[in-house]
């Protein structure tokens, strides 16, 4: 990000103090300032250096405070919440052991541009530096994942770092910021004047682009033979869904939807080739080796999507549009650099488009008979295991049938995040939550639970991983206590499935400590069943397809408390196609016996 995260002593500016000002304790102005900012729910757990501020949050009218049982999960809470709604979530943590367990959340949300406000208590100012008691200098830590990290040891500071944080955390790119409060800033009393505006020096985001390049661009789109729109997580971040798909739909030509793309431009649409990638369709995977014109929007060529950066869209020229301008040119060059906000850039970008069409009508008839044909060859699908036991990938499929479009899927890490993206339908932003650019383990149940206190008329399942599962389902203890009832679908299949998949294929089946022995012929440890009942919740196993329906069905019924589904399913089940890591594009194979046999150079 171009927002260089900086280890900052706040200094508020000097401004005239009002005689009415009130005056509060550096707690009260943290939970006056958030009350100011309108967040209305927040995701942590007490320690020594943020005590005070708890003690202040007892009389809390306006905030909810939701009390995890690990931080991780305070931080993938606030994740999930801002995800699935679009704004700020809020994580808090103590000192020491408590700030670095956000360190986590914090750098996915970094990776994935997430709008986060992690809030850390801090030793008392006097004792910074003598290594007291959790002291963890938690800012210069995150240094390098945040957008700006913030250590305030005055309280008469913390309104003016608190707007500042949120304007930086919610504007531009947005990500996470975080404020560091030592204890006795929290204790000690100050006015609370709360600044009409935020002293950024520097930090300017570019919404509106240049309109030279715009229109450059519509010149490029109207003039390629093989355009392809490539459609990344910037477009969600930005609120940019109309714009696109009124954008794509006048234009005609191909999209594709990245990992955390999915469901920003409609799976219904005709012109979605699908999710490109590691793990995307042939079409999609395809269209880029072949495409004359990428037009990247809120993308920025991750090595997941470009394979081999030397052998990518080699015949390609480049429009890329980006509201951080270190992400253009940073991996693929581009021909024409546009700096904006992708909503807005869209907005422009429409008029010019039309005003070069009607000198000059696009022909993309060619392109689209070999995108077809592409779609028929090689469609998305999968083998039924030879094991008997059930297919991950149906299984998935039928929570997202029977789930429907309006609700929220959070997923994992692994070879079920991958299914979860590939198999379910995607009408709508907010509607899938993944860890992508990190790819964090334990994801899933945290945001699910914040996506659930954002969203709470909305069904929200967390489809996880035994694997991931076992790292953050201490968070179900917070839902059941909570009233959150969300669904957990365990996709089951007794190993850590991602890694087996590549043992298999890349180590010649040697299977090095990735049995997990929570299902299948094993003990069952833990029993996930008995485990979701020890928490409060409905458990449910299930190990034949006739069970499939009828429990994803009790569940969507079953509201006065989370449910979780053990579904046993086979751990011979890969994900298709495949790139694999360190090759091109043109490498994708469609199934494990189909050798690459594409007509590429």
């Amino acid at each position: 990000m171009t927002d260089i995260a900086t280890h900052t002593d706040a200094e508020a500016p000097a401004t005239p103090i009002p005689a009415d000002a009130p005056m509060l304790t550096g707690s009260g102005a943290i939970l006056r300032s958030l009350e100011l900012l309108g967040v209305s729910d927040v995701f942590g757990l007490p320690g020594g250096a943020i005590m005070p501020f708890y003690d202040e949050l007892m009389s809390a009218e306006k905030i909810r405070h939701i009390l995890v049982r690990h931080e991780q999960g305070a931080g993938h809470a606030a994740e999930g919440y801002a995800a699935a709604s679009g704004r700020l979530g809020v994580a808090i943590a103590t000192s020491g052991p408590g700030a670095t367990n956000l360190v986590t959340a914090i750098a996915d949300a970094h990776m994935d541009s997430v709008p986060l406000l992690a809030i850390t208590g801090q030793v008392f100012s006097t004792s910074m530096g003598t290594d007291a008691f959790q002291e963890v200098d938690i800012s210069g830590v995150t240094l390098p994942i945040t957008k700006h990290s913030f250590l305030v040891t005055k309280p008469e500071d913390i309104p003016a770092v608190m707007k500042a944080a949120y304007e930086i955390a919610t504007t531009g790119r947005p990500g996470p910021v975080l404020v560091d409060v030592t204890k006795d800033a929290q204790q000690k009393s100050a006015p609370f004047v709360w600044p009409d505006e935020v002293d950024l020096p520097g930090y300017h985001p570019v919404t509106k682009a240049n309109q030279k390049q715009v229109q450059a661009a519509a010149q490029m789109l109207v003039e390629a033979k093989k355009p392809l729109l490539y459609v990344g997580g910037g477009c969600i971040r930005a609120g940019a869904q109309a714009e696109l798909t009124a954008f794509a739909n006048r234009v005609g030509a191909p999209v594709v939807t990245t990992l955390m793309a999915r469901g920003v431009f409609p799976d219904s649409s005709p012109l979605n080739l699908g999710m490109p990638g590691m793990h995307g369709t042939v079409p999609a995977v395809l269209s880029f080796q072949e495409a004359d014109l990428l037009v990247a929007i809120g993308s920025r060529f991750d090595d997941r999507v470009t394979g081999k950066v030397a052998d990518f869209a080699p015949n390609a020229k480049v429009v890329h549009i980006d509201i951080d301008p270190a992400e253009i040119g940073k991996i693929r060059h581009a021909e024409v650099p546009i700096v904006g906000d992708a909503k807005d850039v869209l907005q422009d970008f429409l008029p010019a488009f039309e005003e070069a069409a009607a000198k000059k009508a696009p022909d993309y008839t060619e392109w689209w008979e070999r995108l077809n044909a592409l779609r028929e060859a090689y469609p998305l699908g999968f083998d039924e295991p030879e094991d008997g036991l059930l297919s991950p990938q149906w299984v998935i499929q039928k929570i997202g049938e029977m789930g429907g479009p309006e609700a929220v899927y959070a997923a994992g890490v692994g070879q079920h995040q991958m299914w979860a993206a590939q198999f379910i339908k995607y009408e709508r932003p907010g509607a899938w939550l993944n860890s992508g650019g990190a790819g964090t383990m334990g994801y899933s149940v945290p945001a699910a639970m914040g996506a659930k206190v954002a969203e709470p008329d909305r069904l929200v399942w967390a489809i996880d991983g035994d694997g991931c599962f076992q790292m953050t389902n201490q968070e179900l203890a917070t839902c059941a206590i909570n009233n959150i009832p969300i669904k957990v679908a365990v996709i089951n299949n007794s190993s850590l499935g991602m890694v087996r998949q590549w043992q298999t294929l890349f180590y010649e089946g040697r299977h090095s400590h990735t049995d997990l022995d929570t299902g299948h012929d094993t003990a069952m440890v833990p029993d996930f069943v008995k485990l979701a009942d020890s928490y409060g919740c409905l458990g449910i196993r299930v190990r034949t397809k006739e069970e499939v329906e009828p429990a994803i069905r009790l569940a969507m019924e079953t509201n006065d408390r989370p449910v979780v589904i053990d579904f046993i399913v086979s751990k011979d089940s890969m994900v298709w196609p495949m790139v694999p890591q360190g090759v091109g594009n043109s490498n994708v194979q469609y199934a494990r016996d189909h050798a690459p046999d594409w007509d590429y150079e």
